[in-house]
Order: structure tokens, then sequence, then C-alpha cells
């Protein structure tokens, strides 16, 4: 599973801001996708357009003001008042939701909740502990020993709704082939998300097709030509899926995503 991408300025900023990332090891990995530092460089709010993600984001705030978690979500939204500045984004899978804020991912889809109501003081430990750490090396380690401590796995992260769950993330995965690759049938599968993760199944495999693409799109030397790989039959599904999906053209998604890589002039 590739890095994903929860959020872009909503206003073209070249250089505004910096970001790393990490996969988590792969002990946590069934729960945790991976971190991604982000210290942004612009005074006051940053409005912020939140794109389409499988996801729940942990965002914890190093000054401990603007963290959130947002839940996954199908569709675009802009955040007038992104209060988040310097801090560390977590990728929660539906298994990590469970395991580490122990409500059902149903719950969680489309809403934006403040960090201590699911963590408690674990939220304020989060952000003191990583803030006071030297480096992005740092603090992705002590991630890894915290979480390691505070999830509670159970018993649903192997069946056939999460590994149906994370087949869907690879591009062009059809919904009746991975319903049979668990070993239910497709109407079973749609019940089963329902139930489980609060989207249906071709929602989730919209949701994994388009940040293929957000991948593809925001590499350097990269080409709109490059995300139609990513599952799209042409280029005007594309057009049409991405113009639903962020609210942009490829186009402008694409000059987002460059500016992304652009040094502060």
């Amino acid at each position: 599973m590739l890095p994903l991408l929860h959020s872009l300025p909503a206003e073209p900023r070249p250089g505004c801001g910096e970001t790393t990332s990490r996969l988590a090891p792969p002990a946590l990995r069934p729960y945790v996708l991976g971190y991604g530092g982000f210290r942004t460089v612009v005074d006051g709010y940053l409005r912020r357009r939140m794109l389409p993600l499988n996801l729940t984001t942990v965002i914890v705030d190093f000054a401990g003001t603007g963290g959130w978690v947002t839940g996954p979500r199908s569709a675009h939204a802009v955040h007038e008042l992104a209060e988040w500045r310097h801090g560390v984004a977590l990728g929660l899978t539906p298994a990590g939701v469970s395991a580490l804020l122990g409500v059902p991912v149903p719950e969680l889809v489309g809403a934006t909740v403040s960090p201590d109501t699911l963590l408690g003081r674990r939220a304020y430990e989060l952000a003191d502990r990583l803030g006071s750490a030297p480096d992005w090396p740092a603090r992705f380690a002590l991630l890894d020993e915290l979480l390691a401590a505070w999830l509670r796995p159970d018993r649903t992260s192997g069946d056939a709704v999460t590994r149906a769950w994370w087949r869907l993330q690879r591009p062009g995965r059809a919904v009746g082939e991975v319903a049979a690759g668990v070993g239910i049938s497709r109407r079973g599968l749609e019940l089963g998300f329902r139930r489980h993760i609060g989207m249906p199944p071709k929602t989730v495999a919209r949701i994994a097709r388009l940040q293929h693409a957000v991948h593809r799109l925001g590499r350097p030397g990269a080409t709109l030509a490059l995300a139609t790989d990513c599952g799209y039959a042409d280029q005007p599904h594309l057009s049409r899926e991405v113009r639903a999906m962020t609210g942009l053209t490829p186009t402008e998604l694409f000059a987002f995503l460059q500016d992304l890589r652009r040094p502060a002039g």
C-alpha cells in the first residue's frame, strides 16, 4: 500500500511546508499504515482541501491546539481553519481504529473529532513526547514504541471483510473478484462493509484508485498520462472521477501536487 495524501492547500502555495513520511513496521502495519511528519511555514490559517481517504487519520499537533481525528471520507471538503502547523499524522486502518481508538469505523466516516475525545490523556502524551523528541527518526521510533504498547487488537483483524478492504486498496480490483477471493458473495461483502467499514466496497475501490493517481501525479517528472495507469479506463474517465472526488480538474490537481514539491521562494 502506497503513502496516502490526507489534504492539500486549498489555494496554490508553493513551498508552504515541509513533509516527511515512513511506513509503520510490519508488526504494526495491519493497524497503522504509517506516519507523516509536517511543518507549515506560513502565517495564519492555511485553508486545506481534504481529499477522499480510506484511512482514519490522527493528527497530532505539537503545540497541542490543532489536533484532529478525521475519519474515512468519500468526498472532498475544504477545511477553513486548519490549525495544525507542526506535528505528525498517523494513518489507521479499520482494524487500527478498533485497536487504538476503541470505536467502530462507521462511527467515524465523514467525521472530524478532537483526539482527546477518543484517546483521552494519551492525546496529550503524544503531543508532549513527540514534540520533545529531537528529530523525525526519533519521533517515528517513539510512535512505534507507544503504539505497540497501546494497540489492543481484536479477532476481526483477519476476517473476510478486513482482507477484502486490503485487496481493494490495489487499483483495478473488481468488487466481485475480491469477494470471490475472500470466499463470500458480493452481497455478503457489501453487507459486511456496511456493518464494519461504513462505505460500500465500490466506494472504497474508487478512493483507492484516486489515491494511487495522486501518488503518481506527485512524483518528480510526473505527467498527467501516468494517472490513467491507476485503473481508469481512459482520460475522460480520469477527468470525471477527479472532478467528482476532489473538486479539481486533473490539470489543477497535478499543479497542486507539483507545488508541494517546490521550495519556498
